[in-house]
């Protein structure tokens, strides 16, 4: 991007960051990463890292959020869906992800997975993982009470099966990471429709 001679924006400039960090972080792992690895897999100067971030773990802070965005701000449903079929958008995001044009999806989740679990240690990182967590269940939450009140779902408890979901995701993305049962996603998709959603439904 810098060699086309054209301006570059300052959003511009930290997503070409943001993307160069997942590759790097993909190559040499969170525990290993510099930040001259990121500068070596970008067209961009390294100081152009150093003026956008205040250091590594600045950066990674910034970068958790920009995973975050990509998949909470991706989520496409229809204005006049049901509920079951805005369940089913949300739900298939989480275990299969948006589309990108490189670095897929389970590239993008191995990142996010290591990060998620040096989050034990690190407060910040941590916090930023839970909000996300709540609003992943939150979601879904509003999804089931809309359901609820429409006389589309059972009259569950909404909070609880919210968590559930959540966590039924969460377990088969970190089966499909560092288990490297490629079948989880798919298998679990298909657990939740008859063990969980099929129960949702309200009779006639």
């Amino acid at each position: 991007m810098s060699n086309s001679g054209e301006p570059i924006s300052t959003k511009d400039t930290e997503e070409v960051i943001m993307e160069a960090t997942f590759r790097a972080l993909s190559k040499h792992g969170y525990g290993d990463l510099r930040m001259r690895d990121i500068g070596e897999e970008m067209d961009l100067t390294r100081q152009v890292i150093h003026y956008h971030f205040d250091g590594k773990y600045d950066l990674l802070s910034s970068f958790l959020e920009y995973v975050i965005d990509q998949y909470e701000g991706s989520v496409e449903v229809d204005a006049d869906a049901d509920p079951r079929a805005e369940l089913d958008a949300r739900i298939d995001q989480c275990l299969f992800g948006p589309e990108f044009e490189e670095f897929g999806h389970w590239d993008r989740m191995k990142v996010y997975h290591e990060l998620y679990v040096y989050a034990q240690n690190d407060p910040e990182h941590r916090d930023i993982f839970d909000a996300h967590y709540d609003r992943i269940q939150g979601s879904i939450v509003e999804v089931v009470e809309e359901g609820i009140e429409q006389g589309t779902f059972e009259p569950v408890d909404a909070e609880r099966m919210g968590q559930f979901i959540t966590d039924i995701i969460h377990a088969a993305r970190g089966r499909r990471i560092a288990l490297g049962h490629e079948d989880a996603p798919a298998e679990t998709r298909r657990a939740i429709d008859e063990f969980v959603l099929d129960s949702l439904y309200a009779d006639g």
